[in-house]
């Protein structure tokens, strides 16, 4: 695999740039600690009781970020081949090759960490017991979340197995097949956080809504970052890819904002004992939602300056600053991704 292709007029590099991903893992480690610190009330030992360690406060959220991350990705560069379109095969083969390899890595990784959920998990509701297989079992069998991670994990292994037969076939492995997959693979945990348990009139809408909402995130996010990370310095892929990218993101920017204000309203309107537009601003819940908002809000803006300010420049492949723009809309996404991992399983009141 060469890291560089020459054309008649220019030589272009393909190597993925790295430092995008830097931005997404650093930003959504910002976005948990931002969380943290405004649900650290909820956390405080209450005499007599057992709490959790600091190591399984801190480490469950990251454990989930990073389930988010790799599946972003994985998603990402699975959409890869259809953002592209069928022009430019040859030009594309590199591209797709270094593709298939980071989507089998990060679903390697997206196996992992469903994993290690799962055993600070088991250690989160049994901080009185040591963590041992039968314990986990035990876990598994009464816990929905458990039952989700253990599917997330079997998914991700058969991701892994047809990734791998796609790293050597290449695209003779059908691409919505690992589109399928991968798609298939973020909804267990999407069903098993509040939204589970909201009320019973709204049960089903909510969690449609939470599904849709993980949908559309994973696919803006992972998509940029496939686009970005492989053909950010090709401007004649580049010029193919995001057009198409950018009417799938404005989809899902729509979905992203429209689902996420229903969810949040849906979790403190079903709260007994609280009025929701009080707890929005009173309670560590609330307060990582406005984050939640403000983020996608911010990332939404950045997008739409690409699609109507830099798009045009690219389709025309001329120079832009769209790597500078994208760096940070990434970097925003990041974040509320790190504030969603604590808000999954934050307390609506404290």
């Amino acid at each position: 695999m060469t890291a560089t292709a020459t054309t008649a007029t220019t030589s272009v590099d393909r190597r993925p740039r790295y430092p995008l991903v830097y931005t997404l893992a650093g930003g959504s480690i910002v976005g948990v600690l931002v969380a943290l610190a405004l649900t650290a009330s909820a956390n405080t030992a209450v005499p007599g009781i057992q709490s959790p360690s600091a190591a399984v406060l801190v480490g469950l959220p990251l454990s989930r970020v990073l389930i988010d991350l790799a599946s972003l990705v994985t998603v990402g560069m699975s959409l890869l081949p259809k953002l592209l379109g069928t022009e430019h095969r040859k030009r594309q083969s590199g591209v797709l090759a270094h593709a298939r390899v980071i989507a089998v890595v990060s679903a390697a990784v997206w196996l992992v960490a469903a994993l290690v959920s799962l055993v600070l998990e088991d250690a989160d509701a049994n901080p009185d017991l040591p963590v041992t297989m039968s314990g986990i079992g035990r876990y598994i069998q009464t816990i929905g979340s458990g039952q989700a991670l253990v599917v997330v994990a079997c998914c991700a292994l058969v991701y892994v197995v047809i990734g791998l037969l796609a790293v050597r076939q290449g695209e003779l492995i059908p691409v919505e097949l690992r589109i399928t997959v991968a798609v298939f693979t973020l909804l267990p945990l999407s069903v098993t956080g509040h939204a589970a348990f909201g009320p019973a009139n709204l049960e089903d809408i909510g969690l449609i809504s939470i599904e849709m909402h993980v949908l559309a995130a994973v696919c803006w996010t992972g998509g940029l970052v496939a686009v970005m990370l492989l053909l950010a310095m090709d401007r004649t892929l580049l010029s193919e890819a995001l057009p198409r990218f950018s009417r799938m993101a404005t989809v899902c920017v729509f979905l992203v904002g429209i689902t996420g204000l229903f969810n949040g309203w849906y979790e403190l309107y079903g709260t007994p004992g609280v009025h929701w537009y009080v707890a929005l601003f009173t309670t560590g819940y609330g307060l990582i939602l406005i984050g939640k908002v403000v983020c996608v809000g911010l990332a939404g803006l950045l997008g739409g300056y690409t699609r109507f300010r830099l798009l045009p420049k690219i389709v025309e492949r001329k120079a832009t600053a769209v790597a500078l723009w994208t760096t940070m809309e990434v970097g925003v996404l990041g974040v509320a991704f790190g504030l969603a991992a604590v808000l999954v399983r934050a307390p609506i009141v404290t």
